[in-house]
């Protein structure tokens, strides 16, 4: 009964088994989850299955990680993080200068600089558009809205898309 490896592995290692005069009878290949009964007239796996899963590893803890970190793991392991932020003067709600990019695995600052441009003017617009109607505003609107148009520019752009991150500090 080979034991280590992918299944595709085993199957491998129970044809060699068969190649060096191993009994087929006496192979058995299983999964995570058989049962294999083993008495000493014969061996088998039985029909019924058990639960099995894999257990999540993450530094201080085992099977402490859960689907969302997962899901953002990937996502920012394929197309990276773009944080944009904004300075905003509370009262106005005008942009404060230019906004700030941070890029980690998706663009090279450097080498984007057009692309750069085209997303501090559209964050611009978006805040101005989002705070400009004089009533109270609703921050969390307002990154939202940076989040969302931005992740869709970036898309239309680049065919990634990036874990979008909208800092907007209020002065």
């Amino acid at each position: 009964m080979p034991i280590h490896g992918q299944y595709s592995m085993l199957v491998e290692h129970a044809k060699i088994a068969k190649s060096l005069g191993m009994k087929e009878e006496r192979i058995i290949v299983a999964e995570n989850g058989d049962v294999v009964n083993l008495s000493k007239k014969k061996v088998f796996v039985e029909r019924k299955r058990v639960p099995s899963n894999y257990v999540m590893v993450d530094g201080l803890g085992i099977g402490d990680v859960g689907e969302v970190v997962l899901r953002d793991r990937k996502m920012l392991a394929k197309d990276g993080i773009f944080v944009v932020i904004a300075v905003v003067d509370r009262q106005t709600g005008k942009v404060k200068g230019s906004p700030d990019i941070i890029s980690r695995g998706f663009v090279y600052l450097r080498e984007s600089k057009e692309l750069l441009r085209d997303v501090r003017k559209r964050v611009i617009r978006i805040v101005e558009t989002a705070t400009g109607s004089g009533r109270a505003v609703n921050w969390a609107y307002v990154k939202n809205e940076i989040k969302e148009k931005i992740g869709q520019f970036l898309f239309s752009k680049t065919q990634r898309r990036p874990m979008v991150l909208p800092v907007v500090i209020e002065v």
